[in-house]
């Protein structure tokens, strides 16, 4: 790259520089000689894992070879792996995650959403939109389900019915008791179920 005052300079394709050749003129406080990427400071670090440069510090980051993608050395071995996590699109915006100046959210189910698009989702909901897991830790929320449930007995017809489910959170089946304001998981305890057979009477 050259400086602007010396834009006649003759250059060679390929050998771009942080500083001016002929009167170093520093082009950026950052400079990646593999992404020739010129930049204000902002404790970047290249990843060849990544392929690109990222916001650092470097230390506080390490590269999950799975996932390919820099975690915080918070997660390391805390988190729930998925194979080249940081290459499919947002789920919510569809727009690309890898290489986004958006910061990234890794939920518990190890899935990632753009943060903004997380702020949004919360407003709507509390599952995640690919795996249907929760996001957040429910159990309050369930503990007061649970007061709900008890306070609103079914009618006489429907106090002995059961029903199939699937947990969206801990992915257990079981048979419970129906309830028009959610059927409770028989192994976590979880109101985020979906049915999956017939109500039935019990025998």
């Amino acid at each position: 790259m050259s400086c602007w005052r010396h834009s006649g300079l003759l250059r060679i394709p390929g050998t771009a520089h942080q500083t001016c050749e002929r009167c170093s003129t520093v082009f950026g406080e950052y400079y990646c000689g593999v992404c020739h990427l010129y930049d204000k400071n902002k404790k970047q670090y290249h990843c060849d894992g990544c392929g690109i440069c990222r916001i650092g510090p470097k230390e506080d980051y390490e590269h999950c070879a799975k996932c390919n993608l820099c975690l915080p050395l918070s997660l390391k071995g805390n988190h729930k792996c998925i194979e080249d996590v940081s290459r499919q699109d947002c789920p919510i915006c569809l727009e690309d995650m890898h290489t986004s100046r958006v910061c990234t959210r890794i939920l518990p189910c190890g899935h990632l959403l753009h943060s903004t698009c997380y702020k949004a989702l919360l407003k709507r909901g509390y599952r995640c939109p690919l795996c249907m897991r929760s996001v957040l830790d429910m159990s309050e929320h369930w503990q007061l389900l649970d007061e709900e449930v008890a306070r609103t007995p079914m009618p006489s017809d429907y106090q002995n019915m059961t029903v199939e489910i699937l947990c969206n959170d801990c992915s257990s089946r079981s048979t419970v008791p129906f309830h028009v304001l959610g059927m409770k998981c028989g192994s976590c305890n979880s109101y985020n179920t979906t049915q999956e057979g017939k109500t039935q009477a019990q025998p």
